[in-house]
């Protein structure tokens, strides 16, 4: 019966369909307020109709320990404008009615507690959201918000790494929700050459405690990447710096262009994982 209610959150049924339909979750990351607000809002819009099945936003944050130097940067040019955890929680709020994609918010904890755990996530879940992912909150810490969320199904989406031992596999996997977030590298976001095979072994040894559909990230910047994770079994491939880096270096007329084509073509190149059941 439990699993039968986890099961029924927005993000579950989103995978539960794309499982069904043989697809593999596209989900883009961007920086709320970088450039600015507005544009994050026409973003999230362009992307939802370009090919992602989920959408992950970034609140910008000045100590962003997993970030790598793109998101940073845009971490910091938002903050710079004057973007704050409220002004983020009203564009979500404004544009989460016209989305077809679930909307997961990317936070670090201490906005969570700055704001008092269970008013943030009446906030975020009247804003639409409908998961947190808090990179820098253990899941051994967790149990509060977890219980907190879980009353406003609210998934909050744990991290597991390559270096992620046994036991604490088996621990995440008994409270997930939504997705388990699969780090594709030790250290922080950003573009590399090569996904590690790592992500391989951990996608096994997670595949052998739960049938939770496991989204991997960290490193992902282009369509062999996305098409490689996807032929090695992953439900979900998780784009950030190559979407914030065309927002940031793409001039303003050609912004939406930029990330809407880079979208499409993200999930064509994963079409071969698709039909190839």
């Amino acid at each position: 019966m439990n699993s039968m209610i986890q099961s029924s959150s927005r993000i579950e049924q989103c995978f539960a369909q794309l499982r069904k339909d043989k697809q593999v979750a596209l989900i883009p990351f961007l920086t709320a307020g970088d450039p600015d607000l507005e544009t994050t809002a026409q973003a999230l819009l362009t992307l939802d109709r370009n090919g992602a099945d989920l959408l992950e936003l970034g609140i910008p944050y000045s100590d962003p320990l997993a970030d790598g130097p793109v998101i940073q940067a845009a971490a910091s040019r938002s903050l710079a404008r004057g973007t704050n955890l409220h002004a983020v929680l009203e564009l979500v709020a404004r544009v989460t009615p016209n989305l077809r994609a679930p909307l997961v918010l990317f936070t670090y904890y201490n906005p969570v507690l700055a704001l008092g755990v269970e008013n943030f996530l009446d906030r975020a879940r009247a804003s639409g959201a409908s998961g947190l992912v808090i990179p820098d909150l253990p899941v051994e810490e967790g149990e509060a918000i977890l219980a907190a969320a879980r009353a406003r199904d609210l998934d909050i989406i744990w991290l597991v790494a390559p270096t992620s031992p046994p036991e604490r596999l088996r621990r995440i996997v008994t409270v997930a929700r939504g997705f388990i977030y699969l780090v594709s590298t030790t250290g922080v976001t950003g573009m590399r050459d090569q996904v590690s095979d790592s992500v391989l072994t951990v996608l096994g040894a997670l595949r052998s405690l739960t049938t939770r559909p496991v989204a991997v990230g960290f490193g992902i910047s282009t369509p062999e990447q996305a098409a490689q994770v996807a032929n090695w079994g992953a439900d979900g491939v998780i784009v950030g710096s190559a979407f914030v880096q065309r927002l940031a270096e793409t001039p303003t007329e050609q912004r939406l262009e930029a990330i809407g084509a880079f979208c499409s073509t993200l999930k064509r190149a994963m079409q071969p994982k698709l039909h190839s059941e």
